[in-house]
């Protein structure tokens, strides 16, 4: 004797491979699901590694907060404001900041070719930028030393530019352009000159486009040339949570004054808003993936009943109650649901680890470069599996295949025996 329940007995007797249409039909439910499970696993993973690495790599040149005036006008007084916010027990550090574009030229060449760029200028103190950013940390070739009139600048700049450390590179300050355009057409018009600045330090932060469109001074020589005398754009602050950026601008509004205004990192990068908003959309539209494989378990119980309307006739005459034969197909739906999710999981799983060889292997066969570093800004495919992710596709997808038994096995329980007899 069997220590099984007899519903579960009599549910995998029925679900025993045989050479019947309904057992092709019972494997192709179990595929369906799977791939339904595989596909959510894989996009899923994929849509979090990207939240994270680029949470990673913004969170490492980006602060979580921006302090600035109001006005928009210089902050003054900076450092008394930057006190207090450091006094906050959920902030790491301040730093000061100005950023700003400025016209560079770089002549290279016997030749004396000369390239013009326009990049952002970010004007730091050496020594807290440490304590808001990786930038100290991030030097590939040099050093990070801004004394003197020294920069340092990103590595897809350097590239461009064809800068090395050591060169001079030629700044043309702010106030000199300011005085040009205010002097142009007039008998006293200006013709401003460029400050050169020694190449000190070469960074690779990990995003290509602070790479390509940064270069980083000391905050003395960016107030020089911004002609700010004591004054900075703003502070950067770095908190122990980034989640907490609400929380701690909420806490510190009240402290700092109707004079600055605080900005949070979710209000600085619409890009990290746009990969959160993308993958709680994906996983509610993929969902219907999972939907789809359900109605072949639908469609398998429909036929399967059909098939054995002699066998439910029987065991109701023999004393089954409705709620059994109802449970005895359900039990088959979810066994073939667990089966489907089981593969589906393995088969997502393994599909995320091996993510980068297989689009190595296409790109050998294609010659098409699948995911290209200069668009998404990653060198490889980003995938992150998250155990609450994993739970909620596995336990969404169980309930979805479920439910979808749930009329043909409600049916196959309000059959009359004696009319299920007697049809056959």
């Amino acid at each position: 004797m069997s220590k099984l329940p007899f519903e579960l007995l009599l549910a995998l007797r029925y679900l025993r491979p045989k050479r019947t249409f309904v057992s092709i039909i019972t494997l192709i439910s179990v595929i369906g699901v799977m791939l339904g499970v595989a596909v959510l696993i894989i996009v899923i993973s994929v849509m979090s590694g990207f939240d994270h690495d680029l949470k990673e790599k913004v969170f490492g040149f980006q602060s979580h907060l921006m302090i600035s005036s109001s006005d928009d006008a210089p902050l003054k007084n900076y450092a008394a404001i930057e006190t207090i916010i450091a006094s906050n027990k959920n902030v790491v550090g301040v730093s000061p900041i100005i950023v700003g574009p400025e016209l560079v030229q770089h002549v290279v060449g016997t030749n004396e070719q000369a390239l013009m760029a326009a990049p952002y200028l970010r004007g730091v103190d050496p020594q807290t930028e440490g304590s808001v950013s990786i930038l100290p940390r991030s030097i590939v070739a040099g050093t990070f030393d801004l004394g003197g009139r020294g920069v340092v600048i990103g590595s897809g700049f350097a590239a461009a530019q064809r800068l090395q450390v050591g060169d001079t590179l030629s700044i043309l300050p702010m106030r000199q352009i300011k005085r040009m355009v205010k002097t142009a057409g007039t008998t006293n018009a200006e013709a401003g000159l460029p400050d050169d600045y020694e190449v000190r330090g070469i960074f690779d932060v990990g995003f290509e486009d602070y790479n390509q469109s940064i270069i980083v001074t000391s905050l003395e020589n960016a107030q020089d040339l911004y002609d700010l005398d004591d004054s900075v754009h703003g502070l950067l602050v770095k908190l122990t949570d980034p989640m907490l950026a609400d929380v701690v601008r909420d806490q510190l509004l009240p402290v700092l004054g109707d004079n600055v205004k605080i900005r949070t990192w979710f209000d600085q990068s619409s890009m990290l808003q746009s990969v959160l908003v993308e993958k709680n959309m994906m996983l509610y539209i993929l969902f219907f993936i999972v939907i789809v494989a359900a109605f072949g378990i639908t469609c398998t119980l429909i036929t399967f009943i059909m098939m054995k309307t002699r066998e439910i006739g029987v065991m109701k005459a023999l004393g089954a109650t409705s709620r059994q034969v109802m449970t005895v197909f359900l039990l088959q739906s979810l066994v073939v649901s667990v089966a489907g999710v089981a593969c589906g999981v393995t088969l997502g799983l393994t599909a995320v680890h091996y993510r980068n060889e297989f689009l190595l292997l296409m790109r050998k066969l294609t010659g098409l470069e699948l995911f290209p570093a200069d668009i998404y800004h990653f060198y490889k495919l980003p995938a992150l599996v998250m155990p609450g992710d994993i739970a909620v596709i596995c336990g969404g997808s169980l309930i979805i295949c479920l439910v979808a038994a749930l009329l043909p096995a409600w049916h196959a329980s309000r059959l009359n025996p004696v009319e299920a007899l007697r049809n056959e």
